[in-house]
């Protein structure tokens, strides 16, 4: 193994406090994301707040570029194309619009025709998302992301101390939460996939912090005489470069995909690469730190 940063002794309990004030700035707008999102309020995709999505196939290759222009001078402005290289398709989700919510399909497939006359369309399928199926989407979405938190403490609980389970799941909820937050910060459009990248990096931050916390467990039987703050520091400097190559390795890999995966994915890409650093970050400077106060104030 690459040992990249070598013995390292970085006091990293001493920038505890500083790392709390700034994890409580991100957690904050998690939760206010969170409500917006509970509420209906945030940019939610068809998944969650109803749509139309319709699949047309062509005879010849379009243009991505000049079909969205063509939907945005429609009134469709917001639509979202993916490119299916197989067949020459496109695949169009349309958000609800109360003006033209029964006839989106119809327009959408009528806007491009005009706009490549000479390239036949055939419509292969129409999917039509009601509102009270988006609402029942969107409550299950947080419904699942409740149940894999609380499922993350029981199995950290279990594999090691209830004290470590219950550190774990609050550093993986801050993760998810930071994440949902910046999204919301930046406007993008919540969907089922964004809901998939938040639990991936649910589980990745997870597993980093597994690696942390096995190590601190051996520290804390093999030095119990020595403070909880120091016997952390030692640990996390023991992994820091299993964790930072890790987390290289992944992030190169996501931002490869951010950079040439398409538009489709450009956003899934985003939430993981945002979702490394978040995860790396909390489980040296969130979940350690939240161990060794449970650990004080047990003692007290």
């Amino acid at each position: 193994m690459l040992e990249l940063l070598g013995k390292t002794k970085i006091d990293f309990m001493a920038k505890r406090f500083y790392a709390f004030g700034f994890s409580t700035c991100l957690v904050l707008v998690g939760v206010v994301a969170l409500v917006q999102i509970a509420r209906g309020q945030a940019n939610l995709g068809i998944d969650f707040s109803g749509g139309t999505a319709v699949q047309l196939r062509f005879e010849r290759p379009v243009s991505t570029a000049e079909a969205r222009a063509a939907l945005a001078a429609g009134g469709f402005a917001e639509a979202e194309l993916q490119e299916l290289k197989m067949g020459n398709a496109l695949l169009i989700r349309v958000k609800r619009l109360t003006s033209i919510e029964k006839k989106a399909a119809e327009k959408v497939t009528e806007l491009l025709r005009a706009k490549f006359p000479g390239n036949p369309v055939t419509v292969e399928a129409t999917t039509e998302i009601g509102p009270t199926i988006g609402q029942r989407l969107r409550d299950d979405a947080l419904l699942a992301t409740a149940i894999a938190m609380i499922g993350i403490m029981l199995y950290i609980a279990l594999r090691f101390e209830f004290r470590f389970g219950v550190a774990a799941a609050l550093a993986t909820f801050h993760d998810v939460l930071a994440v949902l937050g910046i999204f919301y910060l930046l406007e993008k459009e919540l969907t089922l996939l964004i809901l998939t990248a938040l639990l991936t990096l649910a589980g990745y931050s997870l597993t980093d912090t597994v690696v942390v916390f096995d190590r601190i467990r051996e520290n804390l039987r093999r030095r119990r005489q020595e403070p909880i703050t120091q016997v952390i520091n030692a640990s996390v400097n023991q992994v820091l470069s299993r964790t930072v190559i890790v987390s290289l390795t992944v992030f190169l890999a996501v931002l490869a995909i951010y950079l040439w995966g398409g538009e489709v994915l450009h956003d899934f890409s985003l939430a993981m690469l945002l979702g490394v650093v978040v995860g790396t970050y909390s489980s040296i400077f969130v979940a350690s730190p939240l161990l060794a106060l449970w650990r004080r104030s047990t003692r007290a």
